[in-house]
């Protein structure tokens, strides 16, 4: 009886030591971390995280500016077959090749079966704006599903972005383990911005010419009636923006008679709406002829940026750009084209105002009559 407990023993011993040497050659097989994502969730992730996917409008595109791309291994298919208009897809075009992950777009569901197909480490997700949709993601993969996120209306009023965005981005470095990147997104967003604020914050309001922004997207293409009240590319700069005097913020469509009423001294159109534009223009060039603005030769164009969310360095692209026609003094050392490929470069590594340009246009003066 004695023999047969001291073998067991032996064995129980024999397996301990084995376990614990399986265990020790691989420290970070079941090592975890706690972070908390943007609903606050909880959630535990690999310390060793090294495959990742980010699904959602704008996910990947905060993963460029704050992660490490040999980390990506799948991307959903609108990123694949749409990628005009997206700089952080412009100057990556090797993502285009990776396994795609699931349909994407804001009306698509995640793919469960695929995504689990490249087996990712963490999902960073900006379709959930609810713990239980994340929630029910993650029970479905068996994966870590990470929330990051715009803020709630993506722009917010005199910023062209909200603190959504750099605590994403830092949750991005943290989980992936690197935030040097993350970080200087951050701060060369930060440092944009406050350059815009400081260059127009002492003009007074009678040395400021009033302007309209027109064609701009909102789940689509329109024309000139579509325009936003407490513009963030506007308020950024403390320019008088016609459409305030509504007292309403956000995407907003206009009666054309509004627009002859106020008469803005300043018209620009948003690229990603100048085909409706123009299409009304040759309809009835009468309504267009009689705006100070055209009559002046004081409208031009801005790139679009709302392309699958918020392509902030194009936004702040154009902040620059108008602040540049609005204010030339203030932004006399401002080459609105350079200025965009600096912006890239510091958030993608890669200049892509001449693509941008390419496929809308570019900065410009519009003469509608000769488009």
């Amino acid at each position: 009886m004695k023999s047969r407990f001291f073998t067991i023993l032996s064995l129980v011993t024999v397996l301990s030591l084995f376990l614990a040497g399986c265990n020790a050659a691989n420290p970070n097989e079941t090592e975890t971390v706690s972070v908390t994502d943007l609903l606050g969730r909880e959630v535990s992730v690999s310390a060793d995280v090294s495959r990742v996917v980010a699904i959602g409008p704008g996910a990947l595109r905060l993963y460029v500016y704050a992660g490490n791309l040999d980390y990506v291994v799948g991307v959903e298919a609108l990123e694949v077959n749409h990628p005009t208009g997206r700089p952080y897809l412009l100057a990556n075009p090797e993502l285009a090749e990776l396994p795609v992950i699931g349909q994407g777009g804001p009306n698509n569901a995640p793919d469960p079966e695929k995504i689990l197909t490249v087996a990712p480490d963490v999902i960073f997700s900006t379709y959930a704006t609810e713990a239980s949709v994340a929630g029910e993601l993650q029970a479905k993969t068996g994966i870590p599903v990470v929330v990051i996120s715009y803020g709630r209306a993506g722009f917010g009023a005199t910023n062209l972005f909200q603190q959504d965005v750099p605590d994403s981005l830092l949750l991005i470095g943290q989980i992936t383990g690197d935030s040097t990147k993350a970080q200087a997104a951050v701060e060369f967003l930060n440092q944009a911005i406050e350059d815009l604020g400081k260059r127009t914050s002492d003009i007074p309001d009678a040395d400021k010419p009033s302007v309209y922004v027109g064609g701009l997207g909102a789940r689509g293409a329109h024309g000139i009636e579509s325009t936003q009240g407490q513009y963030a590319l506007l308020d950024v700069i403390h320019a008088q923006n016609v459409v305030d005097e509504t007292g309403e913020s956000g995407s907003i469509m206009i009666d054309k008679e509004k627009l002859l009423a106020w008469d803005p001294d300043y018209i620009f159109i948003d690229q990603g709406g100048f085909a409706p534009v123009l299409e009304d223009y040759q309809k009835n060039p009468t309504f267009y002829e009689s705006l100070s603005a055209v009559q002046n030769g004081q409208v031009y164009a801005q790139l679009p940026y709302n392309y699958y969310h918020t392509n902030i360095g194009t936004a702040l692209a154009d902040a620059y750009y108008l602040g540049k026609i609005l204010y030339p003094a203030a932004f006399a050392d401002i080459d609105p084209g350079q200025k965009a490929d600096e912006i890239y470069e510091a958030l993608l590594g890669h200049p892509a105002y001449a693509q941008m340009a390419e496929s809308f246009g570019g900065f410009k003066q519009l003469n509608l009559s000769e488009e």
